[in-house]
């Protein structure tokens, strides 16, 4: 296995790992802006009221992204273990 496979392997690794963290990560960003922005319009500063909708909203992105999550987990652990004789030489 030379240096360039190497770094080609773990550049496709933290392409995946950015492709499935980015849409829970954008879910996360656009509701603590809409809780702020309900804290900053009834003056409300309740870490539970910035908490739990949160939490809520991340739980049901991993809900909804599941299976997507889940496909492209699969399809890149798919290539990895079909090419495993190349990576052996």
């Amino acid at each position: 296995m030379t240096p360039d496979f190497t770094v080609q392997i773990i550049r496709e690794t933290l392409m995946v790992a950015f492709w499935l963290a980015a849409p829970l990560l954008a879910i996360g960003f656009v509701a603590g802006i809409a809780i702020s922005l309900v804290q900053i319009a009834t003056s409300m500063q309740d870490t539970a009221f910035n908490t739990v909708p949160r939490l809520i909203a991340f739980l049901a992105g991993i809900l909804l992204l599941l299976p997507w999550m889940m496909q492209k987990t699969i399809g890149y652990a798919a290539a990895i273990f079909g090419d495993l004789g190349r990576y052996a030489r």
